[in-house]
């Protein structure tokens, strides 16, 4: 009983750390002037899936499309408002993500937001920028990391619904997978032993990873929410058997 209730329970301790999106409309980042003294930034435009709806700039009250960064007249600062994370990032919805086309967009946001541009600017203009900075830092966190970016992905394909819907308590299959892989790593007397699971893991986390780009291709919601389910406990196990090879070893953890 106590192994089955460890595994049931695998799922409470990884991180489910994510935003409730709202649309996923295209953006863009136009910074005429700049809040700086800086050259004027490139116009960035989005790519996003559909026309970008239009809403008035707060300080001039020109249009500007939604997840703009700056105001094309003024160069005022926005609000970052409730955009979805790809939209914001200026990439297409999806589960397979470039990861360096992810981090470009990343930092060449951050870096138009740095605070020392905003140092002589307004407090609304400074706390704004901040706003921004911190949607975009929770975007990039999510979308960089698989799991994360499953759940996200599963939230917005389901029009934000719940996503727990396919836990491991639930699917008896994963269950009796879980229950004997921590069976085998509490019996592990040895690092070697350990060491043979941890990399078990590592291959079925990459496995499951490819998969998941396959299943959200084929919009199968179903089999993606199993394996999203499978990615978080593959997930925890990894970090068992980190725990238990340093316990082995005689290392104190982390």
């Amino acid at each position: 009983m106590t192994d089955r209730k460890e595994a049931e329970e695998a799922m409470d301790n990884t991180d489910r750390r994510t935003a409730s999106p709202d649309s996923t409309r295209a953006g863009s980042i136009r910074p005429s002037a700049g809040p700086s003294a800086d050259p004027a930034p490139s116009a960035v435009d989005g790519a996003g899936a559909g026309a970008a709806a239009v809403s008035p700039c707060w300080s001039c009250r020109g249009p500007l499309a939604q997840a703009t960064l700056f105001c094309a007249t003024c160069s005022a600062v926005q609000p970052p408002g409730q955009t979805d994370h790809f939209t914001r990032l200026d990439l297409r919805p999806g589960f397979v993500v470039d990861g360096g086309l992810l981090n470009r967009r990343y930092f060449e946001r951050q870096r138009l937001l740095h605070p020392d541009r905003f140092a002589t600017r307004s407090a609304r203009e400074r706390a704004l920028s901040q706003s921004q900075a911190t949607a975009l830092n929770e975007a990039y966190e999510t979308l960089k990391d698989p799991l994360r970016r499953a759940d996200y992905l599963l939230h917005l394909r389901r029009d934000g619904a719940n996503t727990e819907g396919c836990n491991l308590v639930n699917d008896l299959e994963l269950l009796q997978e879980a229950l004997e892989l921590r069976e085998a790593l509490a019996e592990a007397q040895t690092v070697a032993d350990v060491a043979a699971l941890s990399a078990r893991a590592r291959d079925d986390i990459e496995r499951c990873i490819a998969d998941l780009g396959g299943a959200f291709a084929e919009d199968d919601l179903d089999h993606a929410a199993r394996l999203t389910t499978r990615l978080k406990y593959l997930r925890k196990l990894a970090d068992d058997c980190r725990t238990r090879r340093l316990q082995l070893a005689g290392t104190p953890p982390a």
